[in-house]
């Protein structure tokens, strides 16, 4: 009989020798899901590889970019060219962006983009002629002034060399990172003041100078008195030099892009000696006109700034069209093959009728109306004249946003392209531009692209990004979120496919490939792009490529 201590010890050898050999089982820790699905999207190909050439032999890829980053030629850049054969610049090309202060051109940008764009093969879709917003709208605005109307009874004395018709005879600045010139634009005669500074500072750290000479300005009540206006909301004050009271300081001036008059009203003790505009606290661009500064009277009668009647109005502003279109195409229509001729025309509270600025409590600096001076012939003349300057085979778009958020906004743009090509002018395509968000009616989207269709007409997508919604930033977003969206660039490129024929389908824009900076003007913080800021895939870019292959290509991957 075996003793217990015997049972014993063979048991512990018996452990002993089976903690010495070794483990042969297989242990596995599971991915996290998100290192999984990044996995899976790193596996896809570039995205212009999903277009079948058989279906879609024209088809455009492409992609919104800034001017700056592309012109740089870094990660974004490498990111545009390799995934996409077409970009649009989102502001560069526009009509506050090229025409200057006397209505010229300066077209630097838009040439050393073109040069870029044809070294890397891709084509450039211009953006855009016809427009409401980002317009010179103070350039616009100085062609519909005459003049000023003078009482031609005041024959009081004018102690300041302000009309710059001639000679800049005691006038001086400095400071500021400043520029000083005179323009052949100006409210009163031919020209005008131009004073540029960049740097902010306090009111005296740059400034414009008129210097009274050969003596102070005698004892006495005074008005000084000019116009005024800036290229951007501005502010600035007047000063006067001299010593004890006649050293005075003005309450401050605010500027906008519309010329206005200013007086006020000063003493001199018989030291005055100069007058100061002390422009150092906002940085930017002023014109001044007809500066005087003539003895105080209650008889003198404000000049009135003289409007041009309406027939003159449409007159001018035709031909203020007329002048940008055909200048802009014809010296860009060497690479330059399709254009948005008309963007944004419809209202969006009376989706049958074209916006306006009447009515509306606020107008921004950059806004002008063609449509509230050439009426709805505005867009039949912007079609004429670009398909007059440009290739014969240039593509020509109208185009406008919201069309699947508001059917009638649709139904209404689609009637406006009827009556533009009713009055004799051709338009080849329609644009709609697809800012989406999650909750997004899919039955709408259908409905819009059945519609667009419908027409004949070339459809293109042409500034495309969808955001979570609710004003949900990146930090916020979920997986979930993430893969709906997804889904949703997958499902409309799909519809897109599906409900506009082949030969109608002129392309796509992704209008921000990337997520959204903070700081961003356009949806700013928000993860509406296919790339993170960081440059990797987001599940989008999976489902984007899913929708231009036509089938789910991850399963590939298996």
């Amino acid at each position: 009989m075996t003793s217990l201590k015997t049972i014993t010890l063979l048991t512990l050898l018996t452990a002993l020798s089976a903690a010495c050999r070794p483990d042969t089982s297989e242990f596995v820790l599971a991915k996290p899901e998100s290192v999984a699905t990044q996995e899976v999207v790193n596996k896809y190909a570039a995205l212009k590889t999903y277009l079948n050439p058989a279906n879609t032999p024209n088809f455009k890829l492409g992609a919104g970019v800034a001017l700056s980053d592309y012109l740089a030629q870094g990660v974004a850049y490498r990111m545009i060219n390799s995934n996409f054969n077409d970009i649009t610049l989102g502001y560069e090309m526009k009509h506050g962006a090229v025409v200057k202060a006397d209505g010229k051109l300066d077209l630097t940008n838009v040439t050393n983009l073109l040069k870029a764009a044809q070294a890397a093969g891709v084509s450039v879709y211009g953006h855009t002629l016809a427009w409401h917003a980002n317009q010179n709208a103070a350039y616009l605005n100085s062609l519909l002034l005459t003049g000023v109307d003078f009482d031609p009874t005041d024959k009081r004395v004018n102690y300041a060399n302000g009309s710059f018709e001639q000679n800049q005879t005691g006038w001086n600045s400095w400071g500021g990172n400043s520029t000083r010139d005179v323009i052949n634009t100006g409210l009163v005669g031919t020209k005008s003041l131009r004073f540029t500074h960049t740097s902010k500072a306090n009111a005296w750290d740059a400034q414009i100078a008129l210097d009274f000479s050969p003596a102070p300005i005698p004892v006495g009540d005074y008005t000084l008195s000019f116009f005024v206006r800036s290229d951007a909301p501005g502010k600035f004050r007047c000063s006067t030099v001299g010593t004890g009271s006649d050293v005075q300081y003005q309450p401050d001036v605010i500027t906008s892009t519309t010329w206005q008059y200013v007086e006020w009203d000063i003493k001199s003790a018989g030291t005055l000696s100069a007058l100061r505009y002390d422009m150092g606290t906002t940085p930017g661009t002023y014109y001044l006109d007809e500066v005087r500064l003539n003895p105080k009277s209650t008889l003198y009668k404000k000049p009135v700034i003289l409007q041009l009647n309406a027939d003159e109005k449409a007159r001018i502003i035709g031909g203020a069209l007329d002048k940008w279109i055909s200048e802009m195409v014809t010296q860009t229509k060497s690479y330059v093959k399709a254009w948005n001729v008309v963007n944004e025309p419809m209202d969006d509270a009376k989706p049958n009728t074209l916006k306006t600025a009447a009515g509306r409590a606020k107008i921004a600096t950059d806004e002008f109306f063609w449509q509230d001076y050439l009426g709805k012939d505005y867009a039949v003349r912007a079609f004429k004249q670009a398909r007059q300057s440009g290739n014969p085979n240039d593509v020509l778009f109208i185009n406008d946003y919201n069309l699947e958020y508001d059917l009638d906004k649709c139904r209404g743009l689609i009637e406006y392209v009827n009556y533009i090509e009713s009055k004799g002018a051709t338009v080849d395509g329609i644009g709609t531009q697809l800012h989406m968000s999650l909750d997004t009616k899919r039955e709408n989207i259908d409905q819009m692209f059945k519609l667009l269709a419908a027409t004949g007409k070339l459809i293109k997508i042409s500034e495309m990004d969808i955001s979570i919604g609710n004003g949900i930033k990146t930090a916020a977003t979920t997986p979930a979120q993430y893969k709906a969206q997804a889904d949703l660039y997958e499902y409309v490129i799909k519809k897109y496919m599906e409900l506009v024929p082949a030969k109608q389908r002129y392309g796509i824009t992704m209008w921000s490939p990337m997520d959204s900076a903070d700081g961003a003007a356009w949806r700013a913080g928000e993860p509406i792009g296919l790339w993170r800021r960081d440059y990797s895939r987001k599940q989008a870019y999976g489902g984007f490529a899913n929708g231009l292959a036509g089938r789910d290509v991850s399963v590939e991957f298996k």
